[in-house]
């Protein structure tokens, strides 16, 4: 997503006292160096949300950080952010790619300068990383079947994907279609290819809905962009409609943020998927601390409650849990978004 211009954007960052104790926690010692921390875009609640927990989790795990630094959604942009990174010295970066296979140029990078990258929401799809952090993405897709197929049944529903230079958007979008042709064949899905983008969002809902006002289901594979655009579109049509009423359109996201929460709670959403905002900072922190202190990673089950796999090219990812979040669940005090 493009965010207002094409500028680094500073976060809020806690400095880290230079004393001897601060050392002994990774602002020195084996795991010393800055750490470079590259965010995607600020568009959207989720990245918003991480980017507030990247101080506080570098803080507590004495991880002297930068400040954070926006792309703006511009691939081209993250490239030359992650050079700029390493040209002022950074012996750590923390990337959040935004295109799978663009990205693996700032990775090359960063290996000659034998700088470890630790890779967070985003799998790269190859390239030298010290782990990926993030959650079953294919999982999500699944989850939004489910629920979708079990409340619709039969008829149309919409499927607004992410950007399929992505992982996570080909993931998603292909774990989505397969589970509806094997599980649901009577249901028909509709794509708008939106790219993580709020305004392509609301004009291809505008232009399906208006085409097909029959449809009884909608996956917004990003809630923290898709969820506002989508709500105004459908309460512009009359459409929009509490569960457990007539013409209730079943709506499933991705994300967890505060705003998908209250619409579960108010009826207009009917379930999200709680991709972990809060668990991406604090073991992003955790990984790059150690790939910096060169320690190496291996496939198993973790400490933390996930499992760490291997992906394609020899690329290790630590799958965190994402709960499905519903009526039944909303209030749990242990979701992140509950706590903002």
């Amino acid at each position: 997503m493009r965010g207002a211009g094409r500028r680094r954007a500073a976060a809020t960052v806690l400095v880290l006292a230079l004393a001897p104790a601060a050392a002994g926690c990774g602002g020195g010692g084996s795991a010393g160096g800055r750490v470079g921390v590259v965010l995607p875009f600020l568009t959207s609640p989720f990245w918003q949300a991480y980017n507030q927990d990247i101080p506080r989790q570098a803080a507590a795990q004495g991880v002297r950080v930068l400040p954070t630094v926006n792309s703006d959604g511009d691939a081209a942009k993250q490239i030359a952010d992650i050079q700029n990174l390493l040209s002022e010295g950074v012996k750590g970066l923390v990337v959040s790619p935004i295109d799978s296979a663009a990205v693996v140029a700032g990775l090359r990078a960063a290996q000659r300068r034998n700088v470890p990258v630790v890779a967070v929401d985003v799998a790269p799809e190859k390239g030298k990383v010290a782990m990926v952090v993030r959650a079953d993405n294919r999982a999500y897709g699944r989850k939004a079947c489910q629920v979708l197929g079990r409340a619709v049944r039969t008829g149309k529903v919409v499927q607004i994907q992410g950007d399929l230079a992505s992982a996570n958007g080909r993931d998603r979008t292909s774990a989505f279609s397969r589970c509806m042709a094997r599980h649901h064949p009577a249901i028909k899905v509709l794509n708008i290819p939106a790219g993580w983008q709020a305004d392509r969002a609301a004009a291809g809902l505008e232009a399906l809905y208006s085409a097909n006002p029959t449809i009884k289901g909608i996956y917004l594979q990003a809630g923290g962009v898709y969820l506002a655009p989508t709500l105004r579109t459908l309460q512009r049509h009359h459409a929009l409609v509490r569960a457990g009423r007539p013409r209730h359109i079943t709506i499933v996201s991705n994300d967890g943020i505060p705003e998908e929460l209250r619409a579960i709670r108010q009826g207009f959403l009917d379930a999200t998927v709680s991709q972990p905002a809060d668990l991406y900072a604090k073991y992003a922190m955790y990984y790059i601390k150690r790939a910096m202190a060169g320690k190496t990673f291996h496939p198993g089950r973790t400490g933390h409650g996930s499992t760490v796999v291997e992906l394609p090219g020899g690329i290790l990812q630590d799958q965190l849990p994402a709960p499905l979040v519903t009526r039944r669940n909303v209030d749990d005090p242990a979701l992140w978004g509950n706590r903002r």
